[in-house]
């Protein structure tokens, strides 16, 4: 599996890195309580991942009760937790058939759900939105997603992009190690935030050649491949967010 790192990370590591990427998305303001997941696939054949346990806050998650799950969702390990059964289709079909992906998350921000609920959906024409150009895939809304016959259908929605936009509802973005997947919702964050406040600006907007959309989105896709480049975007937010948790405690 390939991490971002020089070497693959061991269990032990995840654990503490997704359990860094769940305290960052509450820390930025993007957690909806209990609800939302990110999940990380492990090393091996079997395609098991972690994911949160289901009742806690994101607060809460430590690297030792995160929950490890096999494909169908179903607890590899003992656990005093369940998962939420609403990010097993979605997680689990990911991770079964996109080898080039190792993490996987999902959220309802303000923003983000806004723009899923636009017909046209991210919009290309601010700095954030043209580095996700070519990159994104739009699924129907079904519901909530409960029922396996629907995992086919995001799959296919997908395909061998790494947003998806399901529609009516929110965002999942898939990467190849936790560093760049955080990364890339941090873009499709900011995408949807200025999008949101430029559709409440007056005035027409600037629209980007998708020549332009293209090279833009082709020299931030080399960075964030950089395996020391999404490394240390992520490690900054770390240190940020336990800078100003340390300060709040003083």
């Amino acid at each position: 599996m390939v991490t971002g790192s020089a070497q693959p990370l061991d269990e032990a590591a995840l654990r503490r890195q997704l359990t860094d990427f769940y305290h960052l998305v509450v820390h930025l303001g993007w957690s909806e309580i209990i609800f939302n997941h990110i999940s990380v696939r492990l090393p091996g054949p079997e395609h098991h991942y972690l994911v949160n346990p289901f009742g806690l806050l994101y607060e809460e998650i430590t690297p030792e009760n995160l929950i490890k799950v096999g494909i169908d969702g179903k607890l590899v390990e003992p656990s005093p937790y369940p998962g939420n059964p609403a990010g097993f289709a979605l997680h689990g079909v990911i991770h079964a058939n996109r080898p080039d992906v190792a993490c996987v998350a999902h959220t309802h921000s303000n923003a983000v759900s806004a723009v899923a609920m636009k017909r046209e959906g991210i919009s290309h024409d601010n700095f954030y939105g043209a580095q996700l150009f070519g990159r994104v895939g739009y699924h129907d809304f079904e519901g909530i997603t409960l029922y396996d016959d629907e995992r086919g259908r995001m799959l296919e929605s997908i395909g061998d992009k790494h947003v998806l936009v399901l529609r009516n509802h929110g965002i999942a973005v898939c990467e190849r190690s936790i560093p760049a997947t955080f990364m890339l919702l941090w873009t499709v964050q900011r995408a949807a935030e200025i999008q949101c406040m430029a559709g409440q600006a007056g005035g027409p907007d600037t629209i980007l050649d998708d020549t332009v959309r293209q090279r833009c989105a082709d020299d931030a896709l080399r960075l964030a491949t950089s395996a020391s480049f999404s490394d240390m975007v992520f490690d900054a937010s770390v240190r940020r967010m336990r800078a100003e948790q340390a300060s709040t405690r003083r």
